[in-house]
């Protein structure tokens, strides 16, 4: 009986059952509460779909803002063209379409329990693999962010999930093929969110170091031959869209053109911890004005000197804006979680907060946890936590930023579960 109870347990198809079963019942709880009118328009009324709606009409990719701007490098071009393919399916602004680009949001972020499984997996066995898995089948961002709005971050989970299965597995052993693969994966990862790029150097170093650290010379120069074959292979998937940008802007835009507007809005004096979005173009009619008649580039360049002046000139300030966007993206999207914990009564909001907030410190507690145990595959899963959301902790914080990292998170939380497991008296 207790084998077959821990077989259960740590079965992923259940997990991946259970995972799947709680996001449709949430889903179907939000739509029976909210009018179909709203939910057929509401969800894209932002760039994502803004885009989409602009290249499922003929017009291109251009006009993040609700009306016609002209052609735009505001975001990669995977989930927008994603969101396009949805529209002219089921019609744009639809309640199909809503449905249809919802559901694809949940199988992303339930299928990366998949992935996450078999890291953990690698990372300290089944018990361990389990633990993350289930950690993440009732994590309440895993859910509530695939509804609530149409962004690029549930893929962007599922290809990092895989992007750390796919580390580990080729620091054991790897073809040039798999190498070929992984590059891919990485290029089609940085056509949908380009903030996980701050990861792939230090991932691709640590590999060059593991086949240096087994000691034999010629595995590790081939390593270093691979790892430079994957990094251009990530690059060259990059090229067309670096050229359109060129021949539309006629300049070098190699991803997307917004740092410099998110560094403003996040960075000038009307500035707050949490952002209110009332200076964003999409929303201000005066910045809107401003974008149209400078240009995108102009416009974001002229942003990104005005922010910078403002962080130079604005030392202390800058200091209590970077430390609530830091407590903003490890609580949930607060940042003043005591005082919003104790002046908002709803049960589930405090669920959200606790969750966020345990799972936080939690994953702290695990990289002290698997590198005090020497865990050789500690480093790529740390490299999420800890890099991944610098980049949020200098702009805009808002619940959906923190995704994409949040399996690596959860996976840390649940090895420093087991760590305190191992510690505890007989």
């Amino acid at each position: 009986m207790k084998n077959r109870l821990r077989a259960a347990v740590t079965s992923l198809p259940l997990i991946v059952a259970f995972a799947l079963a709680v996001r449709l019942l949430s889903f179907l709880h939000y739509v029976s509460h909210h009018s179909r009118h709203a939910l057929a328009v509401l969800p894209f009324l932002f760039e994502s779909g803004n885009i989409a709606y602009s290249l499922a009409s003929g017009l291109g990719f251009s006009s993040p803002f609700r009306v016609y701007t002209g052609p735009t490098a505001w975001m990669t071009p995977v989930y927008p063209l994603l969101l396009a393919g949805i529209f002219r399916l089921f019609g744009a602004y639809t309640f199909s379409a809503y449905v249809a680009a919802a559901l694809l949001n949940i199988l992303f972020v339930t299928l990366a329990t998949i992935p996450l499984f078999f890291a953990a997996k690698k990372l300290g066995g089944p018990a361990l693999a389990a633990g993350a898995a289930w950690l993440w089948a009732i994590f309440p961002n895993a859910i509530l962010l695939t509804y609530e709005s149409m962004w690029e971050v549930c893929l962007a989970t599922l290809l990092a999930a895989v992007i750390l299965w796919a580390t580990l597995a080729l620091a054991e052993d790897g073809g040039v093929r798999q190498w070929c693969g992984y590059g891919l994966l990485w290029g089609f990862t940085l056509m949908t969110d380009p903030t996980l790029a701050s990861t792939l150097p230090l991932l691709l170093a640590w590999l060059v170091w593991r086949a240096r650290r087994k000691g034999a010379a010629r595995p590790a120069k081939q390593t270093v031959t691979k790892t430079a074959l994957a990094l251009a292979i990530a690059i060259l998937c990059c090229v067309p869209w670096t050229v359109r940008n060129y021949r539309v802007f006629h300049t070098i835009v190699p991803l997307r053109s917004v740092l410099g507007l998110q560094l403003w809005m996040g960075n000038n004096p009307q500035a707050k911890p949490i952002w209110l979005g009332h200076l964003h173009p999409i929303n201000n009619n005066a910045q809107r004005a401003e974008y149209v008649r400078m240009g995108e580039i102009a416009y974001m360049r002229q942003k990104m000197g005005l922010a910078l002046h403002y962080m130079l000139t604005h030392p202390r300030r800058e200091a209590v804006l970077t430390g609530r966007r830091f407590l903003a993206i490890w609580v949930g999207g607060t940042p003043y979680p005591v005082r919003d914990f104790l002046a908002n009564h709803s049960p589930w909001f405090r669920y959200v907060l606790l969750f966020n907030l345990l799972a936080g410190l939690g994953a702290a507690a695990g990289i002290i946890v698997l590198f005090r145990r020497r865990n050789p595959f500690a480093f790529p899963v740390a490299c999420f936590p800890v890099i991944y959301p610098c980049a949020y902790y200098l702009t805009l914080v808002e619940p959906r930023y923190g995704l994409p990292m949040e399996p690596m998170v959860l996976l840390l939380a649940a090895a420093a579960i087991a760590g305190l497991a191992r510690r505890r008296p007989e």
